[in-house]
């Protein structure tokens, strides 16, 4: 093993679907109905996806940015109001806020790249009508926290668990702790569909009411509309590979765990030039992605492109520097935990599919670098 160069993928996908005969037979059988709208293809998925996490209402949407704006809505978010998230997650947890007619007021993250609960309470305005805390890379936020802050002033809390199916807080699943939640889809979720895909879960029964009318054009039946809405229906298809992917999707977390331990367990010894995020007792990571802070990143990531280990930054420009931010009237050093992480993060791969040899390959290339 040692010396031996290798290849280190970073994406997983042609070997997750390697082998599609029994997607194919589930799909003929999908096709043979002609159920292509909602129906039963979508109700099973969602039932099981509900029973899987324990929670009473799944509405599955066409992507995970649907889920989010309309968990915004189901929450009674609208034009003029705040939404407090932090910068360093993925455009879409503040793209649903603006698409929502409100506005995103940051909170700086913590050491873990979660949003930071001590500094919540200064961002609270009149104005603020969501907290949505993001379970940023399949890692759980201090959601149990956040809650009490939200409860002390009547907010209600919508958790961001786009990358987070799996995760847990002493033994409760990340996204049923909030009043509204949201997973994703996303080819590289831990439960992925072929394309996009999201779920709003919720117990709360005038919520899940709401969220069925609104994504389906706000149509009670074939032929009364009862609000206003929007086309945001998860496809059958996209419904019967995620029926199937649920499965084996403890084993797919646990593979992710093994090997996210595995790294932890290598880069300790180089803690003066790698930070790892602090691991809490009872909060089950599912490893997204898998993030630490390093030192000579721009260097180091050259270095693991020319031994063919795909690594990944998430991300470089955090989201209250973007262009597109402009008008929100944050500026550099406003978020200086958030700055500086954007500045040494990378993603290495700790997907299901790497092997034991892989990381330990990726682990020497990484103590040649840093000891040369």
């Amino acid at each position: 093993m040692k010396g031996m160069a290798m290849r280190v993928n970073y994406s997983y996908l042609h070997q997750q679907f390697a082998d599609v005969e029994e997607y194919f037979t589930d799909l003929r059988y999908l096709v043979s109905t002609g159920e292509f709208t909602l129906g039963p293809f979508v109700e099973k998925f969602e039932r099981k996806f509900a029973d899987y996490i324990g929670i009473k209402h799944v509405i599955s949407t066409n992507t995970g940015t649907d889920a989010l704006i309309l968990a915004l809505k189901a929450v009674g978010v609208k034009y003029g109001d705040d939404v407090i998230t932090v910068p360093n997650t993925f455009i879409a947890t503040v793209g649903a806020i603006v698409a929502a007619g409100a506005s995103p007021v940051f909170v700086d993250c913590d050491e873990r790249y979660q949003i930071d609960v001590r500094k919540i309470e200064a961002a609270i305005t009149p104005r603020t009508r969501a907290i949505l805390p993001v379970h940023w890379a399949g890692c759980p936020a201090e959601i149990e926290a956040v809650l009490r802050i939200g409860k002390a002033r009547n907010i209600p809390v919508v958790e961001d668990a786009c990358p987070a199916v799996g995760a847990k807080v002493n033994g409760r699943f990340c996204g049923t702790f909030g009043k509204v939640n949201t997973f994703s889809m996303h080819p590289l979720k831990p439960l992925n569909v072929w394309g996009d895909g999201g779920m709003v879960v919720t117990d709360n029964d005038e919520a899940a009411a709401f969220l069925r009318l609104y994504r389906n054009h706000g149509l009670s039946d074939r032929d009364h509309v009862d609000i206003w809405g929007v086309n945001s229906r998860l496809q059958p298809v996209q419904a019967v590979v995620a029926t199937r992917l649920l499965d084996n999707i403890e084993e797919l977390v646990e593979a992710r765990i093994r090997n996210a331990r595995r790294l932890d367990a290598g880069l300790q010894n180089l803690a003066e030039f790698v930070q790892l995020p602090p691991r809490p007792q009872g909060y089950r990571e599912v490893y997204q992605l898998y993030l630490a802070s390093f030192q000579r990143r721009e260097a180091l990531l050259r270095r693991l492109a020319a031994r063919e280990i795909e690594a990944r930054v998430h991300y470089p420009i955090p989201l209250h520097l973007q262009r597109a931010a402009k008008d929100l009237g944050y500026k550099r050093g406003d978020f200086p935990v958030c700055e500086r992480q954007a500045d040494e993060i990378v993603t290495l791969p700790a997907h299901q599919h790497i092997t034991a040899d892989q990381i330990d390959y990726m682990l020497e290339v990484i103590h040649r670098f840093y000891r040369s």
